[in-house]
């Protein structure tokens, strides 16, 4: 099988993109197995002359001006001549092996659509100790040490692979595409200043409506750069509050929010009580805690279906 390797990116740190292409540079298998595509989401500086890629001769840049993560790699799929596509972003870097394991993975169980592994912090400078609480949320994630296959069953999977790393087969996508194609999607994942995400969240889900099948497999190791904005408690906070609220939303719109619809009017009261609840005044942690509510609670007054209203 060939495998088309997907960096989207926007005004990127071209030293965390030059981490990631060296990452790509050292893999396994031969060149002549992959292509490499690099999707430019509307820059505003032009980086292309900064990067080398000469090392690469099935490799090249393109363009994507509607701005959004989704957009992105929509039109990587659609430059991709591989069987399989790997999204990788542009502050991360994959172990030599990764996709010599990728390509193992897929022929080893055909009905596999989708699949990750682990993403291991690369932390530019040391950690706060309160932010080990919310590495999940920073595309983090090591599930042990045994493989996990899981099917649709009308619930998010726990073996969903993450996007940063996605390895998924062309054909799994095509719903997916389609839908995003014709504008029926509503979940564009990171866009300008929002942090809102779920559009990995939204491909698996179709891969998985589609009759296919996703897993974890610890084999596939990459290193995923933090560098110290992200580990600022606004940032956080404001990651945190952006994805709850983009999170209900994707539920929602697959039919699987277990959560009822709230008046919109009583958002700013539930916001105020859960201050006190969460006691967010007390330190970084119940802060952060307080803005993720805060996201879930304009969620679930934003999404718009008929169920009974409840306090």
């Amino acid at each position: 099988m060939y495998i088309s390797v997907i960096i989207p990116t926007y005004n990127p740190n071209i030293e965390r993109l030059l981490s990631a292409i060296n990452g790509l540079r050292t893999q396994t298998i031969s060149p002549d197995r992959w292509e490499l595509i690099i999707v430019d989401n509307n820059s505003t500086k032009d980086f292309s002359g900064r990067i080398d890629l000469s090392w690469h001769q099935n490799s090249k840049i393109v363009q994507e001006k509607h701005q959004g993560l989704t957009y992105a790699r929509v039109k990587g799929f659609s430059e991709a001549k591989g069987e399989i596509v790997v999204l990788v972003d542009d502050d991360n870097i994959l172990d030599k092996n990764y996709l010599h394991e990728v390509l193992e993975a897929f022929n080893d169980k055909p009905d596999l659509g989708a699949i990750g592994g682990k993403s291991i912090p690369l932390f530019e400078t040391s950690p706060p100790p309160w932010l080990s609480e919310f590495l999940p949320s920073l595309a983090l994630r090591d599930l042990g040490e045994r493989v996990i296959i899981d099917k649709w069953e009308n619930k998010y999977p726990d073996a969903s692979p993450i996007g940063a790393g996605m390895a998924t087969r062309k054909q799994s996508l095509e719903s997916y595409i389609e839908k995003v194609s014709k504008n029926n999607s509503t979940i564009t994942d990171r866009k300008g200043n929002s942090l809102g995400s779920s559009g990995d969240n939204d491909i698996i889900l179709e891969v998985l409506k589609s009759g296919w099948r996703v897993g974890y497999f610890p084999s596939l190791v990459m290193h995923h750069i933090i560098p110290k904005e992200r580990m600022q408690v606004e940032y956080v906070a404001r990651l945190i509050n952006n994805t709850n609220k983009s999170w209900i939303q994707l539920l929602e719109s697959h039919g699987i929010n277990l959560w009822a619809r709230i008046p919109y009017w009583t958002v700013p009261l539930r916001k105020i009580k859960s201050w006190f609840v969460y006691r967010a005044w007390q330190n970084k942690v119940n802060y952060i805690r307080w803005r993720g509510a805060c996201g879930a609670y304009d969620g679930l007054s934003d999404i718009n279906y008929p169920v009974k209203y409840h306090l």
